[in-house]
Formats: C-alpha cells, sequence, structure tokens
C-alpha cells in the first residue's frame, strides 16, 4: 500500500524517485512511520553535467553531476550527461556506472 511520508523521515530524499520501494516500520499504537530503509543502492540517470575529459580516467578527480531526482552526486570525470549510475543511499556515494 502507499503511504505518505515527510521529507524529514528519510535520510537521502533527493535520491528516491516516484515510486521506490522502500520499507517502513510503523508504530502500531498511532500508525505513525517510525524509520524508512531505502535500497542499499539505486540507479540515476545523469541530467547535467561537465563534459568528461579524455585521458582522465585514471585519476581519482570528481566533478558535480545532476542525477534525474535532482540531487548532486561527485563522479569520476569519464561520466557523461546520459549515463545511468549506481549510487549508495546511506551516504549519497557514486559507487559505478551501469551498462544498460
Amino acid at each position: 500500500s502507499q503511504i505518505e511520508l515527510q521529507k524529514a523521515v528519510l535520510d537521502n530524499p533527493d535520491l528516491m524517485k516516484e515510486g521506490e520501494v522502500v520499507t517502513v516500520l510503523i508504530n502500531t499504537e498511532d500508525n505513525a512511520p517510525l524509520s524508512v530503509d531505502l535500497p542499499a543502492s539505486v540507479v540515476l540517470q545523469v541530467t547535467a553535467t561537465e563534459p568528461g575529459i579524455k585521458g582522465n580516467t585514471a585519476t581519482n578527480a570528481t566533478k558535480p553531476a545532476t542525477v534525474e531526482t535532482g540531487a548532486t552526486v561527485m563522479v569520476p570525470l569519464f561520466i557523461n550527461e546520459g549515463d545511468k549510475i549506481k549510487i549508495e543511499t546511506t551516504k549519497g556515494l557514486y559507487k559505478e556506472r551501469v551498462k544498460e
């Protein structure tokens, strides 16, 4: 079933897109949500970032990228607009590029 949650209850609400499945623990006395468990990671599409620089794939340098939910995540230089990336939801960190 669907319930409405306040953003304050979520650890990283900007990494959730509509329809995301989460686990909600509810207080049986007043039906108020106690906690929300997001999936360990989510796959989101990059909607805006600076162009990738050829030859910089071996360094640990990063750049900001905006994903489809509006969140900003630091990604490696080789990530481009349109790429899908896996993001760890607990810390909001880039994990890997997802090939389709």
